[in-house]
């Protein structure tokens, strides 16, 4: 059977990847095509589109990028009518994936469409679920968005986060000693998250350094345009004790503790056993519309799941080198609490085994479309 997954950005792809790797120890003779970028092509898709570059911090910055996405979109779903995959996957993205179902549907395309992490997590909008429903079958992380769907009458699937069983929680480590540690930097991978944030986690490193004059520094920029950032920022700086890995599990390997962007990358550290300090800052352009997003107290993925603060996070005027520096040397200097929220984490986001369960549910919905 034929798979076509469309991602936007990393994190999308990360678990088309996870996703495809199930179904495809169900069904071996799967064949997967979509929207993607490296992670994919590496992992056997056929790529038809790069989304490289695609993401953007708001929806100002993202009104260059329309002309192009919208042709991309209506190319995609005229193609896909044509040739009638047994399965549409859809992953994350919203502002453009929810679109392409809309126009899937107005093509004539009537198979199924899975939409894996629909929009609207922790904003119970009944208009945007009830949108969703319409032309896409979603597939939730999260139990919260399942009983919201549920509410309304809306279908909706949920077997746990599909990225819970990918990681393996690490034995907990003793604190580092007083003066040294290994922090992992994580800034994000959008061009905006990287030009806010690189520069202050730098200084802070900076800071905390004087304080622990043998504390070295792991970056995992996600792409080679992330890295040279990093060095060039990193060299104006006279950064010293700073060295770079692949990624998020290059990074986080041999690392005490890590400074994150908030997304998917605060998720995998959690779920990996490394204790973190999560951050975020936006341009003050789209800082309104941010906050009309914003639901509740937080904004890191593991606070939002537990309803607490079980890992410190920092946003906007809040994201200064000297906090930043403070809330690592205290996680340094005792990671437990951590530690023991981590396991309660795990347990909220479902069975060990959640990938395998939405592997076969997408098995199942392209054999059997009409069920």
């Amino acid at each position: 059977m034929r798979y076509f997954f469309s991602t936007g950005e990393a994190s999308g792809e990360l678990t088309a990847v996870a996703l495809a790797e199930a179904i495809a120890r169900l069904d071996p003779q799967a064949q997967f095509e979509g929207i993607g970028s490296s992670r994919m092509r590496a992992a056997g898709f056929a790529v038809r589109y790069d989304n490289a570059g695609w993401a953007s911090m708001g929806p100002l910055a993202a009104i260059p990028r329309i002309p192009k996405l919208l042709f991309i979109c209506l190319r995609t779903a005229a193609k896909l009518a044509a040739s009638k995959p047994d399965l549409v996957v859809l992953v994350d993205f919203g502002a453009f994936n929810v679109r392409l179902a809309k126009v899937l549907r107005a093509f004539g395309f009537r198979g199924p469409i899975l939409d894996v992490y629909p929009p609207g997590t922790w904003l119970d909008d009944p208009k945007r679920a009830r949108a969703i429903a319409r032309v896409a079958l979603p597939l939730t992380a999260f139990a919260h968005q399942r009983d919201f769907f549920l509410s309304l009458g809306l279908p909706i699937a949920f077997f746990g986060h599909p990225l819970a069983s990918r990681y393996t929680t690490r034995v907990p480590r003793a604190a580092p000693p007083p003066d040294g540690g290994t922090i992992a930097l994580l800034p994000g991978s959008r061009s905006g998250e990287l030009h806010y944030h690189v520069p202050l986690l730098l200084r802070a490193f900076e800071l905390l350094k004087a304080k622990r004059p043998n504390l070295r520094a792991i970056a995992g920029p996600a792409d080679e345009k992330g890295e040279r950032y990093i060095k060039e920022i990193a060299a104006r700086e006279n950064v010293t004790g700073l060295s770079f890995a692949a990624g998020t599990a290059g990074a986080i390997a041999d690392a005490d503790a890590a400074w994150v962007s908030s997304g998917t990358a605060v998720l995998e550290c959690a779920l990996s056993g490394v204790p973190l300090v999560a951050l975020y800052v936006i341009s003050p352009r789209i800082l309104r519309y941010a906050q009309k997003l914003r639901a509740g107290r937080f904004i890191a993925l593991p606070n939002l799941v537990m309803q607490r603060r079980i890992v410190p996070e920092l946003m906007q005027e809040q994201v200064t080198p000297e906090n930043l520096a403070a809330e690592m040397d205290a996680v340094l200097r005792d990671p437990s609490p951590q530690y023991r929220e981590f396991v309660a984490l795990r347990e909220a986001l479902g069975p060990a085994d959640a990938i395998e369960r939405c592997a076969a549910f997408a098995v199942d919905l392209a054999k059997h479309p009409t069920r």
